[in-house]
C-alpha cells in the first residue's frame, strides 16, 4: 500500500530563494523558510522552536570554526599578505593571470579528488593571495606597454579567480569516492532497487572533472587574450603620432 508523500514542507526552498531574490537578511529568511517548512509538516510552534534549539546546539561550534580563520586571514592581511603576494608575482616575467588561474585551477581538482577540499576556497586562498596574484600579473602586463588595468577587467579577473576555485572544487571532488553526494547517490539509487558500485560511480566522473577542466582553462585562455589586447592598445595609445 502507497502512502502519499507530502511535499507542502519543499516550500521551505521556495522561502529561501524568495528571500535571497528580494537580499532580505539572511537569518530572518532561514527563520521565516524553518517556520513555513514546519507549519506544512503540521508540527506545532513549540515542535518546531525544539528543532530549531536542536539544530544550535548541534552546530552551535560552526560559527566558532567559521569566525577563527576569518580572524587570522584579516591579520595576515593587515600585516601585508596582499601587497607581498602581487610583488612576488610582478617578479616572475612569464605569469600571466591565466597561466597562473589555470595551475590553481589544476591543484583544486587535483586535492579536491584525494578529499583535500578544504585546501583552498575563497575566504582563505582566493580573496587574500589568488586574485591579488591574478591582478598584479595583469597590471605588470599592461603597465609595461605604458597603459592602466580599467575596472572592467579587474572586476573580470575577481570573478574567473572566484570561478576557478569553484570549479575545480566541484568537480574534483566527485572523483572523490567517499564525498557526501556519492554516498547520498548511492543510498537513494539502493532504496530503489539498483546497487550500484561507489568505486564506478566516482571513476564515472573522471570524464566531467576532465572535461571541465579544459573548458574552464580555455576561458582563462581567453582572459590572458584579453589582457594582451588591453596592452596592446596601451602601447598604440602611447606610441607618437
Amino acid at each position: 500500500m502507497h502512502t502519499a508523500v507530502n511535499l507542502w514542507p519543499l516550500l521551505g526552498i521556495a522561502v529561501v530563494v524568495a528571500g535571497f531574490l528580494i537580499r532580505a537578511n539572511p537569518v530572518l529568511v532561514v527563520i521565516a523558510a524553518c517556520g513555513v517548512t514546519g507549519a506544512c509538516a503540521f508540527m506545532s510552534p513549540v515542535q518546531i522552536l525544539e528543532s530549531l534549539g536542536a539544530a544550535f546546539i548541534k552546530t552551535r561550534n560552526l560559527a566558532l570554526i567559521l569566525l577563527l580563520p576569518l580572524a587570522a586571514i584579516g591579520l595576515l592581511e593587515r600585516a601585508g599578505l596582499k601587497e607581498h603576494a602581487q610583488a612576488s608575482i610582478a617578479k616572475i616575467r612569464s605569469a600571466t593571470s591565466g597561466r597562473l588561474l589555470t595551475v590553481y585551477l589544476l591543484v583544486r581538482e587535483l586535492t579536491a579528488a584525494f578529499g583535500l577540499t578544504s585546501i583552498g576556497g575563497q575566504p582563505n586562498m582566493v580573496r587574500p593571495l589568488i586574485a591579488p596574484m591574478a591582478e598584479a600579473a595583469a597590471e605588470t602586463r599592461i603597465a609595461a606597454a605604458g597603459g592602466a588595468i580599467d575596472d572592467a577587467l579587474r572586476q573580470r579577473i575577481r570573478a574567473l579567480s572566484a570561478a576557478t576555485d569553484n570549479v575545480g572544487l566541484f568537480f574534483g571532488e566527485d572523483v572523490f569516492v567517499a564525498f557526501g553526494a556519492i554516498v547520498l547517490m548511492q543510498t537513494i539509487l539502493r532504496a530503489e532497487g539498483l546497487e550500484v558500485d561507489p568505486l564506478k560511480m566516482a571513476l564515472w566522473g573522471l570524464p566531467t572533472a576532465v572535461t571541465a577542466f579544459v573548458v574552464h582553462a580555455w576561458n582563462l585562455r581567453r582572459l590572458d587574450v584579453q589582457i594582451a589586447r588591453a596592452a596592446h592598445t596601451a602601447t598604440r595609445s602611447g606610441a607618437p603620432q
